[in-house]
């Protein structure tokens, strides 16, 4: 049907994989003709559901049947169009059919998306206000845009759909999703990171969670001019960084960590080597010199596993001037502290913690799980020599997210870390609305890292922006 062209072996696998998949369950061999069907306006009363129910999945099949699947192979979604449509030209025309040149669109767009895209929700990934696309089996589609969630009118077919598109992400990135395997975390190739749950742990049906990579560069400046955090502690936060002090960024689940260690990195400089670390890789980092790692999950046998803490051991051999993991939530925790302090200056990681004094507990707790015979003093000094700054973010009623904190921590007082915070968001109870209301207030003291800030010839710089 297509001319065929030379590809890579990968490239063509995957593309073969991803027309068996749309066309699962249907022939690949040109069928007999059909019988005629009566005739019947496609833009009749209740047209749009008409083509998305039961003329859509009649052209569909027709399509699908027809389809040569193999002449497909290393074929680009724009190579592809031309085919399709006159595919369903030739479909509409054997059974009859009168579709509009907008039915036709409609169609073909959605023909494309199950080929190449994912589905019913490929126009979802394009949309730029939305951050989160949450997919609670074939019919339930939720979206977040500006911190709220709203429930689509985008569907798929069956379960089966759901679970296809699914199989097909995890492809993407070398992993498995299937019964005997039913949780992945996986990427789309724009970075976004994508969570997948099958039956019958997901009892409603297959659940796809994917949260969004933002096409624009997310900047501290911009944090500040949108809300997120005053100017002065996007100037302390952009001078903790050049300084290369150690910085976790703390919050809950959708806060804008991930987010924030986006923008904290652009100022490692560009003759450092840093060495990134993720579950599912989706850190986008400006510099020239930058080293991905990713882990990796168990194979059928249970064998094959690569963990978070065996790429922080690994990456040390690998002369890091910065190691960045991507979440710490386990036994990589003693390891990280381990970097921070044998002269990996300037690492950073995201933690899941309430408060900055909830996430050093949570650090404590992690490290016991790696070494429970260490003795939680020593515990807390290694902490309290490895971290230098906890940066709070919280995702707000009003959807926004703001930093709520800058902590500093000093040192040690008996067996007692010592914090002081540098900044707060004072929330303003008497104006209650919709959006909250609120101020960033700085402490107006000298840092603990002014002497380091003075090694880099920035301590005034520092001051300037602690002082209001």
């Amino acid at each position: 049907m297509f001319g065929q062209k030379q590809v890579s072996r990968s490239e063509s696998a995957m593309t073969q994989t991803v027309v068996a998949d749309a066309a699962a369950a249907l022939t690949t061999v040109a069928p007999m003709p059909a019988a005629p069907v009566p005739a019947r306006p496609a833009a009749s009363e209740g047209g749009e559901a008409l083509v998305r129910s039961d003329l859509f999945k009649l052209i569909r099949n027709g399509v699908f049947a027809s389809m040569n699947a193999s002449a497909a192979v290393g074929k680009t979604r724009e190579q592809m169009k031309p085919g399709v449509e006159q595919l369903v030209l030739e479909v509409a025309e054997r059974e009859r059919l009168n579709i509009t040149l907008a039915e036709q669109g409609q169609i073909v767009g959605e023909l494309l998306n199950d080929m190449f895209g994912l589905g019913p929700i490929e126009p979802l990934l394009a949309d730029e206000t939305i951050t989160d696309v949450l997919v609670n089996g074939p019919d339930q589609v939720y979206v977040e845009r500006h911190g709220r969630l709203e429930l689509t009118t985008c569907k798929f077919r069956d379960n089966t759909h759901v679970i296809n598109v699914a199989q097909r992400i995890a492809a993407g990135v070398g992993r498995r999703v299937d019964e005997s395997s039913p949780m992945v975390d996986a990427r789309l190739a724009d970075g976004s990171r994508v969570n997948v749950v099958l039956p019958p742990l997901a009892i409603h049906g297959a659940s796809i969670s994917i949260r969004k990579f933002s096409k624009r560069n997310i900047t501290l400046h911009r944090m500040a001019q949108q809300g997120n955090m005053s100017q002065a502690m996007a100037n302390v936060l952009k001078l903790a960084s050049t300084c290369r002090l150690n910085i976790i960024v703390s919050g809950g689940t959708g806060s804008g960590k991930t987010t924030l260690l986006n923008a904290l990195s652009h100022f490692i400089g560009l003759g450092e080597r840093t060495i990134t670390i993720e579950d599912a890789a989706e850190l986008q980092l400006v510099q020239p010199h930058v080293v991905s790692l990713e882990t990796r999950p168990e194979n059928a046998e249970g064998l094959g596993a690569v963990a978070q803490r065996d790429l922080v051991r690994n990456a040390l051999r690998m002369r890091p001037d910065r190691i960045i993991l991507g979440e710490t939530r386990g036994p990589e925790a003693f390891d990280v502290l381990q970097a921070m302090n044998t002269g990996h200056d300037g690492s950073m990681t995201t933690i899941h913690a309430n408060t900055p004094r909830d996430g050093i507990t949570r650090l404590e707790s992690m490290v016991m799980m790696a070494n429970g015979n260490l003795p939680l003093l020593s515990i807390r000094r290694q902490i309290a020599s490895a971290v230098h700054l906890i940066v709070q973010i919280e995702r707000m009623r009003d959807g926004m997210r703001r930093v709520t904190r800058i902590t500093e921590l000093v040192g040690m007082e008996g067996d007692v870390i010592i914090t002081q915070d540098l900044f707060t968001f004072r929330y303003d109870a008497s104006a209650y609305s919709e959006e909250v209301k609120g101020a960033y207030e700085s402490a107006a003291v000298r840092p603990a890292f002014s002497a380091r800030a003075a090694y880099y010839g920035l301590e005034s710089a520092l001051l300037e922006a602690m002082i209001p």
